[in-house]
């Protein structure tokens, strides 16, 4: 997406650009709104490195700090409003029918403890326990094209229960307190509710691990592939067996269980890693047990991993591994959002503006998957899978519907046994 940036601010709109913008003018009462919008993604699109207000309004002409702050905090709109529309012109991307919906959280450093929802606490972005913010982010992928739907901040219990910080931040006032894991799961509500479809939900391991967020996926019949850590409790019986660590049970496999896997193409070649599955069932949080997969990965980089799913018993190890190792694409987009778009720029103290922030952020990211969508047309593009699972040539729509590409063998699984590509 680097190539699709403006080098310099153009004086007037570009073309493109406000086509792109024109359907949103409706959410403004007045003109100045959808100027400024215009203005302050045109900001975000440039190559300037620097993508706060008061540095946007030196470097794009036709605008002022005044106005750029102003659009994020005090001119009427709404911005969940605006978010929604931004999805459903997504979805008139041209589609697989199998896309999954990723949930993931990314830390923003910052200074001080002013800041809505700063605070003291973990963050796999800074690799750290250290002073940040942390979203709850939703995406959606296909293997093809993949873009946001929403994002909402983590309000530490400590800001939750402050009345005054919350204040100061114009928190609103019927917010309360939510887990990392309820808020994705609000947002998965809130992307059914916009009309996005998915055939399978992942996750990471902060996800996975946690089993109201896995009720709560079931509760509302939802399929899913998460990764679970080494201590992730699991059963081979479904009535009165031991319940012992996924490390433990999949250690305990013969090395001809494993089987060789390829889920992607990269630029360097198909990707591939050594995988089993085994049969098994959770303990969920009521005590009930629940059927799914426990799945090992021995990857390239030496590491084992594990994920659990609850997919039936006919599914392919291939898609299973396939869906999960989507998970690459929203930390693609925490990558390109913050380094070429200045998501981690928003230098302003108010929920409102960081999420209003957020929402120009996506806009513009959404700009630019409609843009190499239109220029990529049928070439292949480098890092991108060309084809479901498999190098050979066959119909993505019929493997999305159960077909399979004649590469391709998609065995169902059985009880501790891998499924190998052809």
């Amino acid at each position: 997406m680097k190539t699709t940036r403006i080098p310099h601010a153009p004086s007037t709109p570009l073309a493109e650009l406000a086509e792109f913008l024109a359907p949103f003018r409706v959410h403004f009462k007045r003109s100045e709104g959808p100027q400024t919008l215009e203005r302050y993604l045109t900001g975000l699109l440039t190559e300037h490195p620097n993508k706060n207000c008061d540095t946007l309004a030196h470097v794009i002409p036709g605008t002022s700090e005044q106005r750029l702050q102003g659009l994020l905090t005090s001119i009427d709109w709404d911005e969940d409003d605006r978010n929604g529309q931004r999805v459903q012109d997504m979805l008139r991307l041209p589609s697989e029918g199998d896309g999954v919906l990723i949930f993931d959280d990314t830390g923003f450093a910052k200074q001080g403890k002013c800041s809505v929802g700063v605070a003291r606490q973990d963050s796999g972005t800074l690799g750290k326990t250290g002073n940040c913010q942390v979203t709850v982010n939703c995406h959606y992928a296909e293997r093809t094209i993949a873009w946001p739907v929403a994002t909402r901040l983590y309000l530490p219990k400590d800001w939750a229960s402050d009345a005054d910080r919350r204040k100061k931040a114009k928190v609103p006032e019927e917010l309360a307190f939510q887990t990392k894991p309820q808020i994705a799961l609000a947002l998965l509500d809130r992307a059914k509710a916009w009309g996005v479809r998915w055939a399978c939900v992942t996750a990471d391991a902060d996800y996975g691990d946690n089993p109201n967020f896995l009720d709560g996926l079931e509760k509302r019949r939802q399929r899913y592939v998460v990764a679970v850590r080494a201590d992730f409790a699991v059963s081979l019986s479904r009535r009165g067996g031991e319940v012992r660590r996924a490390d433990v049970l999949v250690g305990a496999q013969a090395a001809r269980s494993w089987r060789s896997v390829a889920w992607r193409e990269g630029s360097k070649g198909w990707m591939r890693g050594r995988f089993l599955a085994l049969r098994g069932w959770r303990v969920t949080s009521s005590g009930r047990r629940r059927a799914g997969w426990l799945i090992g990965e021995d990857a390239s980089d030496g590491k084992r991993r594990y994920s659990w799913s609850n997919f039936g018993p006919e599914v392919a190890l291939e898609r299973l591994v396939e869906y999960a190792h989507r998970r690459h694409w929203v930390e693609q987009y925490h990558e390109e959002a913050k380094g070429l778009l200045g998501w981690d720029q928003y230098q302003g103290r108010l929920w409102r503006g960081f999420h209003r922030h957020a929402v120009s952020v996506m806009l513009a990211y959404s700009f630019l998957v409609w843009q190499e969508w239109q220029r990529r047309g049928e070439r292949t593009c480098p890092g991108r899978p060309r084809r479901a699972f498999s190098p050979s040539a066959g119909s993505a729509s019929r493997i999305a519907t159960g077909g399979a590409s004649p590469g391709l063998r998609l065995a169902p699984l059985r009880s501790g046994q891998g499924v190998a590509v052809a």
